[in-house]
């Protein structure tokens, strides 16, 4: 599982100010919803990829990372098929029609969940957590007037990104150890392997509270304070290329709504 993973590159994607990047994906977001024609998913979908090209990460390791969402989507677009009952019946599938309507449903509600999680990894792999937490906090900084602690709200949501691969990391050795003892995770009944699957929450809640324990104990060994106290090594500045790619993505988001309306 990428998710929450940063890889170094020397890319265009990566020297983006984290602003625009988490802006960006934030529209992007807002946008896809609005989707309801081919050619308006045609244009997301070149968008997103050509962003994944322009990472310089290969799409095979983007594939590989992303295993578990093409079981999501599979599901996804099945649930669709056996529920939605619109349009022309296609086929027949042991007793059951398959609709025209619910193909086209499975198919867009699928692709839109890929880009979303495509924009969203491409975010984070070209971006640190410390990046993204002083973007978070620069971002919502009009919030402070209003007593919204912006800071600890950003932190919060870095120190969640990083823990993603770390928890997902524990959980495969506390898998393969509990296979070393004989349990087996991969025959038997849906019942019997929902139960072998619970021993290993145990362990791994354990484990995520001894590592936030650790990391309060260290912030405070060192004297952490956050919010007006501190200060910034690196400052946050918008350069050439950053207006570049907010340009690109306004073109894009013309062609869009020209598409759509």
């Amino acid at each position: 599982m990428i998710l929450g993973q940063y890889m170094q590159r020397d890319s265009i994607i990566h020297k983006l100010d984290p602003r625009t990047k988490m802006l960006v994906v934030f529209m992007f977001v807002i946008i896809i919803f609005m989707a309801d024609s081919l050619w308006g998913y045609t244009i997301l979908t070149i968008f997103a990829l050509l962003t994944s090209m322009l990472t310089s990460i290969p799409f095979k390791y983007l594939a590989k990372g992303l295993k578990p969402v093409w079981w999501l989507m599979g599901f996804t677009f099945l649930l669709h098929l056996i529920v939605t009952r619109e349009g022309e019946v296609l086929f027949n599938i042991i007793g059951w029609n398959i609709h025209l309507g619910g193909v086209i449903k499975g198919l867009e509600i699928s692709l839109r969940f890929f880009l979303l999680i495509l924009m969203t990894t491409n975010l984070t792999l070209t971006t640190p957590p410390i990046a993204i937490t002083d973007a978070v906090e620069s971002l919502l900084k009009p919030l402070k007037k209003v007593k919204v602690p912006v800071h600890e709200l950003a932190l919060m949501m870095s120190i969640s990104l990083r823990f993603i691969p770390t928890l997902m990391q524990e959980m495969d050795k506390i898998s393969k150890a509990q296979a070393a003892r004989g349990l087996d995770f991969s025959t038997g009944k849906l019942k019997d392997r929902a139960q072998a699957i619970l021993p290993l929450f145990i362990p791994l809640f354990i484990n995520a509270f001894r590592r936030a324990e650790d990391l309060a104990i260290a912030m405070e060994a060192r004297g952490y304070r956050g919010g007006d106290y501190r200060t910034k090594f690196r400052e946050l500045a918008y350069q050439r290329q950053d207006f570049l790619a907010s340009l690109f993505f306004i073109l894009m988001v013309c062609l869009f709504c020209l598409i759509k309306f």
